[in-house]
């Protein structure tokens, strides 16, 4: 799992359906600890309206402010620009091209969920983007 060319910053896109939970919390992750070396994008097959409240709160807990942040529509042209596409739970919703990594994290959906059901998943989602910036090659910017 590289980049196409060792100049050049690898770039992931984290797909789920509404672009509100998990993609936004493995989006948080991967742009904290790997700061400018890593291109990062999140988007849903079916994006809700706003991101999740309790995953907004849960990731407040481990420091990092997804209040900002706006679920978005999941575009060929994301996929296209990405070097990894992992899919969380959106089915066959994404297209396919040749010479990306694709992954697909099974990850409970926090949807209609409280901040306590929300935690396990986080920190889940951090654990798998801490084994995905090791594969990628790419140091952290803070500590585990």
């Amino acid at each position: 799992m590289s980049p196409s060319s060792p100049t050049e910053r690898p770039s992931v896109l984290f797909v789920c359906v509404h672009n509100a939970g998990r993609s936004q919390m493995a989006a948080a992750f991967l742009t904290h600890l790997a700061g400018d070396a890593v291109e990062v994008r999140s988007a849903g097959s079916a994006p809700a309206d706003t991101v999740n409240p309790a995953v907004v709160a849960a990731m407040r807990e481990a420091g990092i402010d997804i209040s900002a942040q706006t679920p978005k529509i999941l575009t060929t042209e994301a996929v296209q620009a990405s070097d990894v596409v992992i899919t969380m739970g959106c089915g066959d919703t994404c297209p396919v091209f040749p010479g990306k990594t694709y992954l697909d994290w099974t990850l409970d959906d926090p949807a209609g969920q409280g901040v306590d059901a929300v935690r396990p998943i986080r920190e889940e989602i951090e654990r798998r983007v801490r084994a995905l910036l090791t594969d990628l090659g790419v140091t952290t910017s803070t500590a585990p």
